[in-house]
């Protein structure tokens, strides 16, 4: 029997296109631009559930990434069209569990799990705002 996978706390879809300057040698998107998909994910999901990333750091917050795990199935090229779906998982007094899948139609191109902690201007965990928690 497969292991049970938890049901997300919230769910956003955002779809880009692969531009030039992201890709390799090979036309290829850069592996290391993943990780950008993955952050314009996180604060486009933000702004579609009422907020800001931008208004989180005007209230001396920020959002962080503790940990990050990316797995690679294919890749995409450069004019793809792409769509990025963040799963919000877990949500904890500093932090945030999201999930990302990235795909090209119905090809899985990479899938990643981060953990993302709330931390003031000198860098020490701070709880997450209550407002966080009420979206």
């Amino acid at each position: 029997m497969p292991p049970t996978v938890p049901s997300p706390l919230a769910s956003h879809q955002l779809t880009l296109r692969v531009h030039y300057h992201e890709t390799d040698g090979q036309r290829r998107v850069h592996h290391g631009n993943y990780l950008n998909y993955f952050e314009r994910g996180r604060v486009e999901m933000l702004r579609a559930m009422g907020t800001s990333y931008r208004d989180l750091e005007d209230t001396g917050l920020m959002l962080v990434v503790s940990e990050l795990n990316v797995r690679y199935h294919s890749a995409a090229q450069f004019d793809d069209t792409l769509v990025v779906t963040t799963k919000l998982m877990e949500v904890r007094k500093v932090r945030l569990t999201h999930h990302y899948e990235i795909h090209r139609a119905d090809e899985l191109i990479v899938d990643a799990d981060s953990i993302i902690a709330c931390v003031d201007k000198t860098g020490r965990p701070k709880r997450l705002p209550p407002a966080l928690f009420e979206l």
